[in-house]
């Protein structure tokens, strides 16, 4: 596959991610703030995962955003940045699929979206216009 149409999947995926924990915000009680958290958490991976194979870095089979995040620092070392972020959002991973694990508050649910979109906005700066398409926010 080329490499651009495979950043490009990566990104058009992260985005359906964000787009449905968004619109899962707009539910009315009760809201699935698990769901929600966990989908921040996967647009963060695959947006780092979309940065690795654009700049050719082979990708690990791991949900672990800082370990991903360590890979595309050797790369690129402003990306690290986002490490607060991904530090968050690895949270995410694991936890909302499973019952009665965790709490969640108002405010991690609104970080979560938040830390996605600067992620996303981020990541998406640091490639958009190098590639022969344009990234849609």
């Amino acid at each position: 596959m080329d490499k651009t149409q495979e950043v490009k999947e990566w990104f058009d995926i992260a985005d359906d991610d964000l787009r449905a924990a968004v619109h899962l915000l707009t539910l009315h009680h009760p809201r699935p703030d698990n769901i929600i958290c966990n989908l921040c958490q996967q647009a963060a991976e695959k947006l780092l995962k979309g940065f690795l194979v654009y700049k050719e870095i082979e990708l690990k089979k791991t949900h672990d955003l800082v370990a991903l995040l360590e890979l595309a620092k050797a790369n690129n070392a402003d990306i690290s940045v986002l490490l607060d972020k991904c530090t968050f959002l690895f949270q995410f991973a694991v936890i909302p699929r499973y019952p009665n694990q965790h709490e969640y508050t108002e405010e991690e649910v609104q970080a979560a979206i938040q830390y996605a979109k600067e992620i996303q906005g981020f990541i998406k700066g640091l490639v958009e216009g190098k590639m022969n398409y344009s990234l849609t926010f």
